[in-house]
This record gives structure tokens, sequence and C-alpha cells, in this order.
């Protein structure tokens, strides 16, 4: 992700402006964390003028809080979506899980690697809406699990506590090692393979 791509073409509509801003400051806060990210960089590679940042976001830490949670919060709504337009069988429901986490996390890389890095740091602010939204997302997979539990998809002997974290931590950590070149679909078939199989009853 480049300046010159957030500059490209004109300044279009504030929704458009907000949505560059938010991109930004995920880019500059996984690259260079709380303490470095400065409005006038944000402004600088959005291509719009400091001031400008004032008309979406009343200050510099508002800004931070809804770019951390922004990622979250997208990931949530996918994930449920996926599961709820499946209908299926847990089996099918766990698979579009898996795959729409991993579509969301490389597709919004900048903002998972944000939250990632400044964890613990930032605005106290911040800090509180991020922890919101992942208890939510937890409590999104939790019910999953449980599902599999009763439907006897998995595994009586599993803390589904522990299997819980250990999926969504390796799901997360795809975007520190996951490139465009390898194939997406691939991706998906492999995690959803490993993960139905550790699971399975």
């Amino acid at each position: 992700m480049t300046a010159d791509s957030h500059r490209a073409g004109n300044m279009g509509s504030g929704l458009d402006t907000r949505d560059r801003l938010l991109r930004c400051t995920a880019t500059i806060l996984a690259s260079k964390g709380y303490g470095q990210t400065r409005l006038r960089d944000i402004a600088a590679l959005a291509g719009v003028r400091s001031p400008a940042i004032y008309y979406h976001f009343a200050s510099r830490d508002e800004l931070v809080a809804a770019t951390l949670c922004v990622g979250q919060q997208r990931l949530r709504q996918r994930v449920q979506a996926a599961i709820h337009a499946t209908g299926g069988p847990w089996h099918k429901q766990l698979a579009a899980a898996v795959t729409a986490h991993l579509d969301v996390q490389l597709e919004m890389a900048d903002f998972a690697r944000a939250v990632s890095r400044n964890a613990g740091h930032g605005p106290a602010v911040a800090q509180e809406r991020i922890q919101a939204e992942n208890d939510a997302y937890h409590d999104v997979w939790r019910a999953l699990l449980q599902r599999g539990r009763e439907s006897g998809d998995i595994r009586d002997d599993l803390d589904l506590s522990v299997a819980r974290m250990l999926v969504i931590g390796a799901l997360n950590w795809a975007v520190e090692w996951w490139t465009p070149d390898r194939p997406f679909d691939e991706l998906a078939a492999t995690s959803i393979a490993v993960i139905t199989a550790a699971l399975s009853a």
C-alpha cells in the first residue's frame, strides 16, 4: 500500500475520504505503532490537508480507536453472515467461518497488523472498544463450536475454550506469512482440513 495509491483520483465523497483516512491510519499504525503515528503523516498518505481530518474525527485518539475497531467489526459481521448463509450441516458452517475469517484478514491486512502491533497500547477508549469487539467475535466462535459439540461433530475430550483460542490464533497469524503469490483457495482449503481434522470426533 503506497501513498500514490491513496492519492490516486479525486477526493471523492465524504465517506470515501473517511474510509481512506481509516486505511491510511491502519497502514501507519501497522508499520510505526501508536507512539509514532502522526496526523500529518496520515493526511499526507491520504492526500488531504491535516485540518480535513477533523471533519471526520474529533481527535487523533478517535481516529485511532475507529481504525483499530473497524477491522474487528467487519470480521465479525462477515463471519456471522457466512455462517448464517450456509444453513447446512455444522462442518459447512465451520468451513464458511474459516474462509470468511481468512478472506477478511488478508483483505484488511493493515488493519489486522495494526491491532496486533498496538494491542495494549494507544488511547484507553480504543483498548476498551477493541476488547468489546474482540469479545463479541469470540462469542460467534463460542456459539459455533458449541453447536459442533451438540451435533456430535466435535470430540468430547476437547476443551472448547482452548480450541477456540487456538483456531482464532492460527487464522489470525496467516496475515503475517501469507503472500499474494499463494493461491487463496489453497490456503482456505488447507486451513479447513487441518482445523476440521483437529476438532472432529
